[in-house]
């Protein structure tokens, strides 16, 4: 299945691009998240005309991604969360916790930018987590699971 990407896709291409790649890849995700266009004479016809659009609409968007990142990199995102003996939690501290507690230090954070490669946090204390806010915007925000013996 030949494609164009209306936008940069990681591990696949740039903007522009035209790329073969599996039908249900194409089908299941590209097309339906508006990620590429058949490549079709209509729409490679259509996509030179809205060129100009796209890159701007991609160049706002990784910027606005890129501020969002040192914004989140400025903060110390402190998350109260049950312990019992040797500071083990009661649960973990996954992405969802993460994020909330992004949004309530007022910087908009999606559950899935946050990766967590090693799985959710278990046990208190200071971690660096991974965010990827954009294709090529990622960093690390400093969390600090902090125990509550009550």
């Amino acid at each position: 299945m030949e494609l164009i990407l209306l936008e940069k896709v990681s591990n696949l291409g740039n903007l522009g691009d035209r790329v073969r790649v599996r039908p249900g890849y194409g089908r299941n995700y590209l097309l339906p998240y508006g990620k590429a266009k058949m490549a079709t004479e209509e729409n490679i016809r259509y996509f030179e005309e809205r060129r100009a659009e796209l890159e701007k609409a991609a160049r706002e968007a990784e910027q606005a991604a890129q501020a969002r990142l040192e914004q989140l990199q400025e903060l110390t995102l402190t998350i109260k969360a049950k312990v019992g003996e040797q500071g083990k939690l009661f649960g973990s501290v996954g992405p969802a916790d993460i994020a909330e507690a992004a949004e309530q230090a007022g910087v908009e954070l999606a559950r899935r930018e946050v990766r967590m490669p090693e799985g959710p946090i278990r046990v208190a204390g200071e971690y660096d987590v991974q965010v990827s806010l954009y294709t090529d915007v990622e960093g690390t925000v400093k969390v600090v699971v902090e125990g509550d013996a009550s």
